[in-house]
């Protein structure tokens, strides 16, 4: 893939990414009544309501997913790189972990909200994410670990980096699917009204991005392209 792929790739990641951030970030704070009644006995559990899309959508699938492209734009050695990749994935890790904290927290424990296919995929999400940053630090960014082992595990931590990322935006279309069925039949809510649009809006956003974010991490980086391509011709030469 030419680096001007490599480029329109990682605008239109980008553009997704702050698109979706806008999406949810209006939902939140221009729909507040779609998470908790207004009331002065309701503002505690609205903070916690608000700040979970928040958290898991801007905090964890949007800078996920820009620490995955890290080695697409990034300029520097390759320690460099890595470092920052690890240093993004933990702050992904704790946004992730905090948000779905302040979900179970806010409405009465994890026994109370583990009973969704939503609930389900997210905390197994976390939980492959947390064990996937944690062999990442030991095999990768650790210089004690051997050349061939980490060429061994790379092939793995790649697929299980980027399907735990897939999940994790699964996850949240089912978040979104599962909310939107909520408040359009307990609040009367338009199927066709500007919240139902927003929220499919965040929802077909979130679809693009992931795409964009997966396509950035797959594609053969102009380098790998060429020296392909040079082997390539050399063993037609030579036969």
């Amino acid at each position: 893939m030419s680096s001007s792929s490599t480029f329109i790739i990682l605008v239109f990641a980008r553009i997704s990414a702050a698109s979706v951030a806008l999406l949810v970030l209006t939902w939140a704070l221009a729909f507040k009544t779609s998470f908790t009644p207004p009331s002065p006995t309701s503002q505690h559990k609205f903070i916690y309501d608000v700040l979970h899309p928040l958290l898991m959508v801007i905090g964890f699938i949007i800078i996920s997913g820009e620490a995955i492209l890290v080695h697409r734009w990034m300029p520097g050695s390759r320690n460099v790189k890595k470092t920052v990749h690890l240093g993004m994935q933990g702050v992904a890790l704790s946004c992730g972990i905090f948000g779905i904290w302040t979900k179970f927290y806010g409405n009465n424990g994890i026994v109370a909200n583990f009973y969704s296919l939503h609930s389900w995929m997210g905390l197994i999400c976390i939980f492959l994410f947390a064990i996937q940053w944690i062999m990442g630090f030991l095999t990768f960014w650790h210089r004690g670990e051997v050349r061939r082992v980490r060429m061994t595990i790379l092939p793995w931590h790649i697929f299980v980096g980027l399907y735990t990322y897939g999940l994790a935006v699964a996850t949240a279309e089912t978040g979104l699917l599962e909310k939107l069925t909520f408040i359009q039949t307990t609040r009367n809510v338009s199927r066709h009204g500007s919240e139902s649009v927003l929220v499919n809006g965040l929802g077909l956003g979130l679809a693009l991005l992931s795409g964009a974010v997966i396509l950035g991490a797959i594609s053969p980086r102009p380098q790998q392209f060429v020296t392909s391509s040079a082997k390539l011709r050399y063993s037609d030469d030579k036969y």
